[in-house]
Formats: structure tokens, C-alpha cells, sequence
């Protein structure tokens, strides 16, 4: 049995809006750099690099897709205008460079999300994405599908995205059972980003959802391979920053239906994974391996997240020059 591979096979066009002026999208796939938010020493947003970054990803880990204000970028520990001030600064900046732009709109406020999903649409967003509500959680699907229905209808033309992560919402609804019937409520729904380790759940998604050609984003870096072979499109994570041009080699040996050269992409993958995820790996350490990797200065995390410990930053620098001279990157 052939494995299964929907990258780059399949092609819908978004809707387009009064914001877009080029030609319909293509399908949303391959990687998404779940991107950091650059800080300065005082814990000020520092969007002065964001061109940079933008170059970096394209030109050094080819990565062309963002996903902006997610877990990885902190947004739920910035303001509004924080969070629009980013969004603004990667449509600029990614513009002709990147192919999508998805920001990330969830909040603990209904009307905060509305507001974020309005700007997004304003300033050309090629999406809007949704985490549930983590503080008054959602108590089944029909609460948190009203949720979602009433950010989505404040930006009806952008492509919307559901983002599964509950590990960090609490929120343990099903996507399997969420997805049944989602497009009747939301037309505008696009798919999901699944940060969760249930592939029994992710796998059903795809299954049942054959015929929708919805795009199924994986977010669990370390076995995204597994992710590949139950269909996913695409995957949404934090490693993609420093870790895109080995991962894209993943999913060229796996597009080849070359099962053994992608696992041996995956298992270099993990052990680099592995060794700072037994450190401890958070925002912070993260911030630490892309200053490291890129030359970009991200800055600290913001309270209550604690900036990573120096024996962390010597670590993981020893481990970079022993990886960068057996050509890891």
C-alpha cells in the first residue's frame, strides 16, 4: 500500500476580500513557523527585527508560512494593540516574500477575538485562527462552536483555522467530534491546527473528513512524521524557526514515498528534541536556540514565563556547534 501523501496535491482557492487585490491563495500546507514575538531586555514587543526574521525563514530554513501571536508567540501575554502591532508587521513585511500570514485571534474575550479577527481582515491576513477560551472554558461542542461562529462571522471572507492544543486551554473536546458539521455553522472554516499526541483523533479528523479538503495542520514537532503518514497537510510549530530546512528534507524524502529516509530526517530531528526537551523547553529555551541559530535577537519571555538559565544557553550552544559541524543544518 502506497504511503498516504496529500503535500502539494491538492488545491483550493480562498475567498478573496476588498483587502486582496492578487490572485486566490493556494491550500494552506507544508510548514508554518509557529514564530516567537522579539522582545527587548524591558519586556517591550521589538518589532524592528521582524524583517529580518522574515528573511531568515524564507532564505535560510525555507519556510514561507507564519503563523503569528500563537502559544509560541505569547500572545495571550500581550495586549491588543501588541498583538495588532505584530500582525501589521508581518503582512508589511512578509509581503511578496511569504505565502501565508495566519494570525492567531483567540482570546479570553469574545469581543477581544472580534476585534483581532476585524484587523487581521483590514490589514490582508491570509487567515485567522481560534484557540478555545481557557479561563470560562466552552462546556461541550455547541458552546465552543458558538464561540467560534461569532469570531468567524466578524471576518466572514478570511480563512478560518480552529487551534486544538489542550494541554494549555484545558479544553479536551474532540476535533473529531467538533469538525462534524463545522462548515454548515462557519463557511469560512479552513481546517485545523492539532497540537494534541491523540493521532486516534487527529486520524479520525482526516477520515471523516476525506471529502471536506479541509487542511489538517499537525503541531507536535517531535512525530510529526506519524502525523504524515494519517494525512496531514501540513504542520504548525515552534521548531520550524530553526529546524525548517531539515524538517522541509522530512517531507520531501516522505513526498517521494521514501519511508526510510524521512524516518532518518525524523530520528535526527528528535534527538536534538530530546536533548532540550530533558533540559526543560518552553518559550524561553526556545527563544535562547533561535537567538543561537538565527543571530536574531529575541529577548526574554514576558512574566509570568522566566527567562531560560545560563547553564541552558551554554548547553544548548555546545550542542549546536557539535550538530552545526556534522552538518545538521
Amino acid at each position: 500500500m502506497p504511503l498516504r501523501s496529500d503535500l502539494g496535491d491538492i488545491q483550493i482557492e480562498a475567498e478573496e476580500g476588498p483587502w486582496n487585490n492578487g490572485p486566490p491563495k493556494e491550500k494552506l500546507q507544508g510548514l508554518v513557523a509557529a514564530t516567537l514575538t522579539p522582545m527587548t531586555e524591558t519586556g517591550e514587543i521589538n518589532l524592528s527585527i521582524i524583517g529580518q526574521y522574515v528573511d531568515y525563514l524564507v532564505n535560510e530554513q525555507g519556510v514561507k508560512n507564519v503563523f503569528v501571536n500563537g502559544s509560541t508567540g505569547e500572545g495571550l501575554s500581550l495586549s491588543v494593540l501588541e498583538r495588532q502591532q505584530l500582525a501589521e508587521e508581518w503582512v508589511t513585511k512578509g509581503k511578496n516574500k511569504l505565502d501565508h500570514v495566519i494570525i492567531h485571534v483567540g482570546a479570553l474575550s469574545l469581543k477581544d477575538s472580534q476585534d483581532l479577527a476585524q484587523h487581521a481582515a483590514r490589514i490582508g491576513a491570509d487567515g485567522i485562527a481560534v484557540i478555545a477560551p481557557s479561563f470560562f472554558k466552552p462546556a461541550n461542542k455547541c458552546a465552543l462552536i458558538a464561540f467560534l461562529k461569532e469570531v468567524a462571522a466578524a471576518a466572514p471572507q478570511v480563512p478560518f483555522y480552529y487551534y486544538h492544543i489542550p494541554a494549555l486551554t484545558g479544553v479536551k473536546i474532540r476535533v473529531e467530534e467538533l469538525l462534524d458539521g463545522i462548515q454548515d455553522e462557519i463557511p469560512s472554516f479552513q481546517g485545523v491546527k492539532f497540537s494534541d499526541v491523540d493521532l486516534l483523533d487527529f486520524g479520525q479528523c482526516v477520515d471523516q473528513n476525506s471529502q471536506q479538503q479541509l487542511t489538517f495542520l499537525y503541531g507536535v514537532d517531535e512525530q510529526l512524521l506519524s502525523a504524515l503518514v494519517m494525512g496531514a497537510t501540513g504542520a504548525i510549530g515552534s521548531t520550524y524557526n530553526y529546524l525548517g530546512k531539515k524538517t522541509n528534507e522530512m517531507l520531501e524524502a516522505f513526498k517521494c514515498q521514501d519511508l526510510s529516509l524521512a524516518l532518518s530526517h525524523q530520528f535526527h530531528i528528535q534527538r536534538f528534541l530530546n536533548y532540550v526537551i530533558k533540559m526543560g523547553l518552553g518559550v524561553a529555551q526556545t527563544k535562547v536556540i533561535m537567538t543561537l541559530v538565527s543571530g536574531l535577537q529575541m529577548g526574554p519571555p514576558r512574566l509570568p514565563l522566566q527567562k531560560a538559565s545560563k547553564e541552558f544557553t551554554l548547553n544548548v550552544e555546545a550542542k549546536l556547534k557539535n550538530l552545526e559541524s556534522h552538518c545538521f543544518y
